[in-house]
Order: structure tokens, then C-alpha cells, then sequence
């Protein structure tokens, strides 16, 4: 398909405060995505080629957040991998798996979160004691986020941050940190089988790349600035407006179930 230049500077430019979002508390995929359906591309296409962004973004608060020391390579690399090799599994399953239980199902899982995070009494940048093992982690939370990120996506960095926090006792700085990694993970194990189907729009896609890697460096550095006074509250709003866009479709059975049970 043919892009005008002028979209693809909006798409870059889009990009660009996603991948900021998406470096401190994640969902940038809430601008990236429907701007690329604006933009005319058909859901599958647009579903993979912002899948490329993404990895660019992800990847980049990665290296930025590993540049600070902020990723404990031991315990993040593991439930990296098995992160990623989960997601190739997920989007090879896509059409073997009720989407619309995943759909009644996540926002309800986010409103969950964003309670969470709103509620915490232990929100800091320092690190507590964990309540499982790094191995234990990567056998267990990791894949199945993983596996949900290949298969449909949305809130996927929350459901990391609030495993890191809670099972691990990571502070929110390294849990966003530790997050990006099985992030960039997950997308590229997703990318590389969208790639191999031929669906990524790719002068759209590097375009968005270049933007998201930017806006991305420019997220990580005031997510290590400013810590959980920055972090908490993002996550709360991020997690919450996911959870509306998701009810927003007419179609969300959830929407549908409760606007029945009230005729």
C-alpha cells in the first residue's frame, strides 16, 4: 500500500509520545495503534507493523534502563527468553483461543492493576523482599504473559510491572526496567512470526521505529528521575484508559453482559 509523506511524518510523530508513555508505565499502543488504522492500514497489517514500533521502543528504554544499571541480568534474562519464545507460541495460537473470554476478561484484570497500584501502601524505588525465585518467575509468569502478548496484547507491560513488584519486590524503577526487557522480548518473538506472514507495512513501520526508539530514551530518562512519583500514578491512568478503550468496542462481551443485565 501507498503512504502519503505527510502520514507517515503524523505516524512518526505519534511514535514519538508513545514510545515516552510506553518507557514509564507502558500502553503507547493505545496511540499507535488506532492512529495506524486511521492512517488506512487493515487491522492485521496495522497489528503487526505496530508490533515493529513497539520492539523499537521497547528495545530502546531497554538499553537506556541497562546503560543505568538497572537490570539484573540473572534474574531478567531468563524470564526474557521465556517471555518471547512464549509469545511466538501465542500468536501461532491466535485462532485456537476464545477471544471473547481474553475480552471480558483484561479490562477487568486492569481495573484490577490500576487498584493496585492506586492502593499500595509499599511504592518506592527501593527493592523488598521477593515472595518467589527468579526461576520460579520464568517458568510461571513470564511465558504466560508472553503467550498473552503474542496472542492478543493490550495491557501486557502492566501484567509484567505488577509480577516484578509483587512476586519479585522489585522498586518500580527496576521493575520498569526488568519490564521493558520481557517487552522487547515478546515483540520480537511476535514480530519475527508477522514478519515471516508478510504483514508488516514496513515504510510505516521504521518510520514509527525511529520515532518510538526516540521518545523512548526520552521516557526511560524521566522514569529514572523522577521514580515512583512519576511511575505510580502513569500506571493508575494508563491501566485504567486501556481498560475504557477495550469497553469502548460495542462488541466487548463484557459491555455487552452488563449492558443486558441493565435492559
Amino acid at each position: 500500500m501507498v503512504i502519503d509523506p505527510e502520514t507517515i511524518a503524523g505516524l512518526f510523530g505519534v511514535a514519538v509520545v508513545a514510545g515516552a508513555v510506553d518507557a514509564i508505565a507502558g500502553g503507547g499502543g493505545l496511540m499507535t495503534l488506532p492512529a495506524l488504522l486511521l492512517a488506512g492500514l487493515d487491522p492485521v497489517s496495522a497489528i503487526a507493523t505496530n508490533k515493529l514500533q513497539g520492539t523499537a521502543g521497547s528495545t530502546s528504554a531497554t538499553i537506556a534502563f541497562a546503560r543505568r544499571g538497572l537490570i539484573r541480568w540473572k534474574e531478567a534474562g531468563p524470564a526474557a527468553l521465556a517471555a518471547g519464545i512464549a509469545s511466538v507460541a501465542g500468536a501461532l495460537c491466535v485462532s485456537l483461543l476464545p477471544r471473547p473470554v481474553l475480552d471480558a476478561m483484561v479490562p477487568l484484570l486492569l481495573i484490577g492493576i490500576a487498584l493496585y497500584f492506586a492502593t499500595a501502601k509499599r511504592m518506592s524505588s527501593e527493592d523488598a523482599t521477593a515472595r518467589i525465585g527468579p526461576g520460579l518467575f520464568a517458568l510461571t509468569l513470564a511465558p504466560a504473559v508472553g503467550f498473552y502478548d503474542g496472542v492478543f496484547g493490550p495491557g501486557a507491560g502492566s501484567f509484567y510491572m505488577i509480577g516484578f513488584v509483587t512476586l519479585l519486590g522489585l522498586g518500580v524503577v527496576r521493575a520498569t526496567s526488568h519490564t521493558k526487557l520481557s517487552n522487547a522480548a515478546s515483540n520480537i518473538g511476535s514480530l519475527a512470526l508477522f514478519t515471516l506472514q508478510g504483514v508488516v507495512v514496513w515504510p510505516v513501520g521504521l518510520a514509527m521505529a525511529a520515532g518510538a526508539f526516540i521518545g523512548a530514551q526520552a521516557g526511560s530518562a524521566l522514569a529514572v528521575r523522577l521514580g515512583a512519583r512519576l511511575i505510580r500514578p502513569l500506571l493508575v491512568v494508563i491501566a485504567c484508559a486501556m481498560a475504557l478503550r477495550l469497553l469502548s468496542n460495542p462488541e466487548n462481551p463484557l459491555r455487552q453482559a452488563v449492558a443486558g443485565l441493565f435492559g
